[in-house]
């Protein structure tokens, strides 16, 4: 066994199942797909650090979550095989490679066009024939490949904009940590016909997208 598929192999078991990460076809993509062809060169000895992972530094750095957020964010959405999903933010692909590995179709909108094309690039490599990286802004979601009947926030969101939900079939979930810092939170949001409602599922820490933060409230 290779540096990396050990690596897969202690994230799995330190980091997913220590985090109520139980759905096996979660563990088994997760210990499939490697991560470290998701990641900067230079990164790759990191690459299944627990930690948030800057994929793009500077301002407006992009980074992938830590392996257990994203885990648990996914067995919230409850992913079925013949579900069509949404990633919004996917960065260098990871999450899209990964929710491939469980639904119909994978759709991964990011607004770095130089994101999007590395990630479009792995995806190829790596033979994911069901997923694909498209550029866009992302607030505004893809409506031209919908409805879905899951939207995965690949980051923090301070905002959860209305052009999101509409995007859900009837029953659709959408996930996404809310909030950031110590106050970050998931939630899922399901529509039933033209209501849509969320409830809090656990507490979570992500960087925030680009996009998604609250306007700030004039002061006088």
């Amino acid at each position: 066994m290779g540096d990396f598929e050990q690596s897969r192999t202690r994230m799995v078991d330190n980091q997913l199942r220590t985090n109520d990460v139980t759905d096996l076809r979660i563990l088994d993509a997760m210990g499939s797909v490697p991560r470290e062809r998701f990641v900067p060169a230079a990164k790759r000895a990191v690459a299944y650090i627990d930690q948030d992972l800057a994929v793009r530094e500077g301002a407006g750095g992009r980074y992938l979550l830590k392996p257990h957020i994203l885990g648990r964010l996914i067995q919230l959405a409850e992913i079925a095989p013949e579900d069509v999903v949404l990633v919004v933010g996917c960065s260098t692909g990871y999450s899209v490679a990964v929710a491939a590995r469980l639904a119909q179709s994978v759709v991964g909108l990011e607004e770095d066009g130089e994101l999007v094309e590395e990630a479009s690039s792995t995806l190829v490599e790596l033979g994911i024939e069901n997923g694909a990286v498209i550029q866009g802004t992302l607030s505004e979601g893809c409506a031209s490949e919908g409805p879905y009947d899951v939207i995965l926030i690949d980051g923090a969101v301070e905002e959860l904009p209305t052009a999101l939900t509409r995007q859900l079939k009837d029953g659709g979930r959408l996930v996404a940590v809310q909030g950031t810092g110590g106050a970050g939170a998931a939630y899922i949001h399901t529509r039933s016909g033209d209501t849509v409602s969320g409830r809090f599922a656990f507490n979570a820490a992500a960087r925030l997208l680009p996009g998604f933060a609250r306007p700030k409230a004039f002061v006088f």
